[in-house]
């Protein structure tokens, strides 16, 4: 015995089938480029900082999420990993945010060159005499 098969009280309409020789292409869900085709210089490393507190209204919610983020400085690579999107997704976005002066980039702050042991030695009996 099969189970009783329910039906729906107002089914969907069907999209209209395309005509013999008619080519649609599939909507686009995201532009990969800007309108120039165009991507900021990125590293993993790279520092974004948002110059905003508060993401615009015209924002996409992936835009929004990283805007809120960014309120303190975080790398290409945490962003990424936080909003769970592959690099080439955030290169995208933080091309779009960077033209449109939303947030800001920057290298990371590189330390210079490690400080003289004998200096770090000096320092420490010096604290260990007081």
């Amino acid at each position: 015995m099969t189970p009783p098969q329910r039906q729906r009280r107002d089914p969907a309409p069907e999209p209209p089938k395309p005509q013999e020789g008619e080519v649609r292409n599939p909507e686009r869900m995201y532009v990969v480029a800007g309108p120039d085709g165009e991507r900021a210089e990125l590293d993993l490393v790279t520092l974004i900082v948002a110059r905003a507190a508060d993401p615009p209204p015209t924002a996409s919610p992936e835009q929004a999420a990283l805007l809120r983020l960014c309120a303190a400085p975080l790398s290409v690579a945490e962003l990424s990993a936080y909003l769970s999107l592959p690099f080439s997704a955030m290169g995208v976005l933080l091309t779009e945010l960077l033209t449109a002066d939303l947030v800001t980039a920057r290298s990371p702050i590189v330390r210079q060159a490690l400080p003289d042991r004998s200096l770090l030695e000096a320092v420490m009996n010096g604290l260990q005499r007081l």
